[in-house]
């Protein structure tokens, strides 16, 4: 996608080849990528004194050096990142950022909202905390979509679109129309799909498919039952059968308290680390 943005959301343990792979992708492609590397701020330890709920708060005399020793840490990395991709010769740029985990969301959202698409380092998905809050930031507070599981250097030839008539599924298949348009198949599944105008319309997925064909795109319709399993596992399987490079699909289409507390396709979604998967909100 030349002259776009690319967003990679690191951290300070993120490896030089996660970033290096990205960084030549970008290289080929002519694209721009924007490395933001989130730090956790050392949260304050703080204790009253006195019965009183006035009673006066005490911050350890160490707090300041656990500070500066996180900054600096963070500097210090930055640095090297800033080399590795000079050598690259890619256009780029290097932010970080020390923030507590509940500032993250809003962190990664203000980069987001200039940027084109959004990448995770896989080394986040030890630290479930913050994954999640940069899944919510990129999903909920940006325009954009996010991408998981993708090898930066893979053309995606066959793509599969989780297709519904929600807002979220339609938004994810607008973020995703250039890669659409550059796939050589594009498979519309519907999943226990309503035949009815109040539903669905009369035939499922047509709609989409004949809009993406005014694109240029080379696109089939499937609707496929899930038999009672559930949802995520049933595209997954389906992707795998119809050996798709890349899965578009529209995050939290439902409540997403919901979905954090019964789980639910999304999170299906984000925690699998097999299948190349586009999500947007």
């Amino acid at each position: 996608m030349k002259n776009t943005t690319t967003l990679l959301v690191i951290d300070i343990d993120t490896a030089d080849t996660v970033v290096a792979d990205l960084a030549e992708s970008a290289f080929q492609k002519q694209t721009h990528l924007s490395c933001l590397m989130i730090g956790p701020a050392p949260v304050p330890p703080m204790y009253a004194y006195g019965i009183s709920p006035y009673g006066s708060m005490h911050v350890p005399d160490n707090w300041g050096e656990l500070l500066n020793s996180s900054r600096k840490a963070l500097i210090d990395r930055e640095s090297e990142i800033e080399v590795l991709l000079a050598r690259s010769g890619v256009s780029a740029d290097v932010q970080s950022v020390l923030c507590p985990t509940a500032d993250i969301k809003n962190t990664v959202a203000r980069r987001a909202r200039v940027c084109d698409t959004a990448h995770i380092a896989p080394n986040l998905r030890a630290k479930s905390d913050v994954m999640h809050e940069v899944a919510h930031g990129v999903l909920f507070n940006s325009p954009i979509g996010l991408i998981l599981n993708a090898s930066p250097s893979k053309h995606a030839d066959r793509v599969f679109v989780a297709w519904n008539t929600g807002a979220a599924a339609s938004s994810a298949v607008h973020v995703a129309l250039p890669y659409l348009r550059t796939a050589k198949d594009v498979v519309v599944a519907c999943f226990d799909p309503i035949a009815t105008v109040e539903g669905e319309g009369a035939d499922p997925g047509t709609d989409v498919a004949a809009w993406l064909s005014h694109h240029g795109c080379s696109v089939t319709v499937s609707q496929f039952p899930t038999g009672g399993r559930e949802v995520g596992r049933c595209i997954l399987d389906r992707a795998k059968e119809q050996g798709a490079d890349l899965v578009v699909m529209g995050a939290y289409g439902h409540a997403r308290m919901i979905e954090a507390i019964f789980g639910g396709t999304t999170r299906t979604m984000i925690e699998q680390t097999e299948q190349p998967v586009l999500l947007a909100h």
